[in-house]
């Protein structure tokens, strides 16, 4: 008897334990629109973040709840953020590529180490000694942590052990801004030709001896440029990219070439008076 009653008890608790799970599903069912799915498998899955949510899913779900619009995805091709478009019935919008962008040109033909560093083969731990070795307290150190974590192939580091970044294949997914110690890389609009290639704070010619490429504060991109586009600041030129940037002409009078015009065919094109770089192995101590 007593057997009986202890299954009709486990029996009776198991059927109320089911009714209150039916009860809280349906109390606690939150809908789920169905074409964030089919948005989702529309997208690149590249999940970099670089339009501004932090993976595909979450963008899927915006784009569904019309808070955000196709174009901001600018890792997918023209056709697939227009079928996403025409999908949802929503305009395509638009979102100008952003790509990372270095600003130093210090490879080891220009910029000298004035230690060496021995250790792990990583600019994080490089830095900590010391600031890296490096002649140029602010200069890239060669190590490629950028290149690393990059999920995307777009950055190499070249023989002279400088990142180059893949404009194609970049999703500014920042990433490499992350990971730089020197705070070298950030994520400007395809459109940023003109580029302060230099982040040194000092002034004047001595910093040459370190690095031939360095920028020396004389000004004269600042003078050169139009009205309003080039301030000094912290002895370095800053742009104001919400005026009119698409000129050369402030790179023609600069003598190290610290600030160029990028070019994603030509590379980074410097001004006629600046000075030719013509050393193909690495720069040593004492070397001009």
């Amino acid at each position: 008897m007593s057997i009986l009653v202890a299954i009709a008890a486990l029996g009776g608790l198991t059927l109320l334990l089911a009714v209150l799970l039916i009860i809280a599903n349906r109390k606690l069912y939150v809908y789920e629109d169905p074409r964030i799915d089919t948005v989702e498998d529309m997208l690149p899955h590249a999940n970099c973040g670089a339009c501004g949510y932090p993976g595909c899913r979450p963008f899927a779900e915006a784009l569904v709840q019309q808070k955000a619009l196709p174009g901001k995805c600018t890792v997918s091709s023209d056709e697939g953020r227009q079928s996403i478009a025409e999908f949802l019935g929503v305009d395509l919008g638009a979102e100008e590529k952003k790509v990372a962008r270095l600003a130093c040109a210090g490879g080891t033909n220009v910029a000298i180490n004035r230690a060496q560093y021995v250790g792990i083969q990583s600019c994080q731990a490089a830095a900590l000694i010391s600031g890296g070795g490096k002649g140029c307290f602010w200069g890239c150190l060669g190590h490629g942590d950028c290149e690393v974590v990059c999920d995307f192939d777009a950055i190499t580091m070249n023989k002279h052990g400088l990142p180059v970044v893949d404009v194609e294949k970049c999703t500014a997914c920042g990433d490499c801004v992350e990971a730089c110690p020197k705070d070298l890389f950030s994520l400007q609009p395809i459109s940023h030709r003109l580029w302060v290639a230099c982040k040194n704070l000092e002034q004047g010619e001595a910093i040459l001896e370190d690095c031939q490429v360095a920028c020396t504060a004389c000004g004269k991109c600042a003078m050169d440029a139009p009205s309003a586009l080039i301030t000094m600041k912290n002895n370095l030129p800053v742009i104001n990219y919400a005026e009119n940037h698409k000129t050369q002409v402030p790179i023609q009078r600069c003598p190290t070439g610290a600030i160029v015009w990028l070019d994603d065919e030509g590379g980074s094109i410097r001004g006629k008076e600046s000075k030719k770089i013509v050393r193909k192995g690495n720069r040593s101590m004492g070397s001009s």
